[in-house]
């Protein structure tokens, strides 16, 4: 992997508008991705990873807004640009496969008609089918499916066309947004394989958003743990599987059942996620986490290192062991 550095989050905050006021889905979160490098982004529903995704891509639409924070992609900042230079920029820099390819794909113009259009959209000089061909063929299928409408194809066709598609103009950066969910566990395999593929042979970057561990486990190289709209832990893969050391991440790796060593009995993690509109005091965990302290109650923690990887817990923070007796998990949730 190339130590060059492609996209810099910094302190990033989208809030949506809601009749409660402001809601912060995405909340001073920090990521730097790499050329070559496969990040994945894990955590439960609403945690904020498709808001996040769509904000480095400049997606987003009211009643959500970046209200704080920089992307910087290739030492440019996505959010002071205006809509025709990110427009210069899409496809050709960065790309997005959306999560359900049969709702992005437009249904009445057949995948080699939509190809057209992205190319066209995205370069002044006149443009040829044989680019759509080569990009087919890159994901595994026949170009005569250029012809074929999205209904024609099967959903792991689908998602291979719209890769092909994001790979028109092979951008340094690939963001995916739960592209598998919709397959079954071959169709899953089959396509994270061809994917990783693509990326040694081209040597894009990619964040992948997904609900799968094992996926991530097998294929990223560094792992982001959300929870509530913020970074719980981030680091190498191996490491946060091997050693986690935010409770939240050790609850979803203790939820999904390993193929490999002694049987265990799967654990949920109690209680939901929080509000956003009225998040905790304290740390946003603490109502659900069985290491609770009374200080995780008041204190906000920061991200503090841990071996080669960050987490957000006091139990990490300088001069830690100073918290006082764990209290039982039943106070910490009446007191949120």
């Amino acid at each position: 992997m190339s130590s060059a550095r492609i996209l810099e989050v910094r302190d990033l905050q989208v809030t949506y508008d809601s009749a409660r006021g402001g809601v912060r889905a995405v909340d001073g979160v920090d990521l730097n991705v790499h050329r070559g490098e496969f990040v994945g982004v894990v955590g439960e529903s609403g945690c904020g990873k498709s808001t996040l995704l769509f904000a480095i891509a400049q997606l987003l639409s009211p009643p959500a807004a970046i209200t704080g924070g920089s992307v910087l992609f290739s030492g440019r900042n996505l959010v002071t640009l205006n809509d025709k230079q990110l427009r210069a920029m899409r496809w050709r820099d960065y790309s997005v496969v959306m999560q359900s390819a049969m709702n992005a794909l437009n249904p009445v113009r057949s995948i080699g008609q939509q190809f057209q259009d992205t190319l066209e959209a995205h370069r002044d000089t006149p443009v040829s089918d044989d680019r759509a061909v080569e990009v087919m063929r890159l994901v595994g299928i026949d170009p005569i499916h250029l012809k074929s409408y999205p209904h024609q194809l099967s959903g792991g066709m689908r998602q291979r066309a719209m890769i092909a598609m994001a790979l028109l103009f092979t951008p340094d950066l690939i963001i995916m947004d739960e592209p598998t969910s919709a397959l079954d566990v071959v169709a899953q395999r089959s396509l994270m394989v061809q994917i990783k593929e693509l990326q040694r042979e081209l040597g894009f970057a990619v964040i992948f958003v997904t609900h799968d561990m094992s996926l991530v486990s097998h294929f990223s190289d560094n792992l982001l743990v959300m929870y509530a709209g913020q970074v719980a832990e981030i680091g190498p893969t191996r490491q946060v599987f091997d050693s986690p050391a935010h409770p939240y991440s050790r609850g979803l790796l203790d939820a999904f059942p390993s193929i490999r060593g002694p049987r265990v009995e799967l654990t949920g993690i109690p209680g939901s996620p929080p509000d956003l509109a009225q998040p905790p005091t304290g740390c946003r965990f603490h109502p659900r986490c069985p290491l609770v302290k009374e200080r995780c109650l008041v204190e906000e923690p920061a991200l503090y290192p841990v071996g080669t990887a960050y987490a957000r817990c006091l139990w990490h923070a300088p001069h830690s062991l100073s918290l006082s007796d764990p209290i039982p998990l039943q106070i910490a949730v009446e007191t949120a």
